[in-house]
């Protein structure tokens, strides 16, 4: 495997743990089982928003309202599993 291919997926892997890591905190602070005023779930919560807002955002601007529902982190994870894909047979 070449050395570039793997630091891509290897990037592209961790960013998807870093969107399941911010849908499942929020998911934990909607339904009151994390204290969000809690100092570190605060500074957990704002590293994780930084870090996956600027791809959320574009995907929830094009979207249609659904509500209280929001698939823009499943979206995102879709198109950079296809993204691992298309590098793979690329560098294949």
């Amino acid at each position: 495997m070449n050395p570039f291919h793997w630091l891509i997926y290897t990037l592209i892997q961790l960013y998807i743990y870093v969107l399941i890591a911010n849908a499942v905190l929020s998911w934990l602070i909607a339904f009151n089982v994390v204290n969000p005023h809690n100092n570190v779930v605060r500074s957990i919560g704002e590293a994780l928003y930084r870090l996956t807002e600027p791809a959320l955002r574009p995907i929830r601007n094009f979207m249609p309202n659904l509500g209280g529902l929001d698939i823009s982190p499943v979206i995102l994870i879709i198109a950079l599993v296809f993204l691992q894909l298309l590098i793979a047979s690329l560098f294949a």
